[in-house]
């Protein structure tokens, strides 16, 4: 019997390998939410670097809020990984949801994202 775990992995492999074929040189927008926090990559797969991140355990992306697993904190992070990755000179990537369902917070970081100026 599988895991969830295991069987998230698989959905993430799946996906990530999707996403790539699909980039075509574009950069990948990588997001990971864990119980208490959401973090965003800009990473260029060709070179295996990451151009920008950003997450909610910054402190200055947590203000006053109490927790970094909202709606609220997510929409901050994503605002802050377009300004960063506008800064980096990348305007257009490819969407990762790492196997997390596009609902919820990881709506809001990718919709925030985009009012950034990101284009995926």
């Amino acid at each position: 019997m599988k895991t969830a775990r295991d069987m998230h992995a698989r959905r993430t492999r799946r996906i990530r390998g999707k996403v790539r074929a699909a980039a075509n040189g574009r950069p990948r927008l990588s997001v990971f939410r864990s119980g208490k926090h959401i973090y965003a990559q800009v990473i260029d797969d060709a070179a295996g670097h990451t151009l920008a991140s950003a997450s909610s355990l910054e402190t200055d992306m947590r203000g006053d809020a109490a927790t970094g697993a909202n709606v609220e904190a997510a929409a901050r992070v994503g605002k802050a990984i377009a300004e960063r990755a506008t800064a980096a000179g990348v305007a257009e990537v490819v969407f990762d949801r790492g196997g997390f369902r596009y609902h919820g917070r990881l709506k809001a970081l990718a919709e925030a994202a985009r009012e950034g100026g990101l284009k995926f």
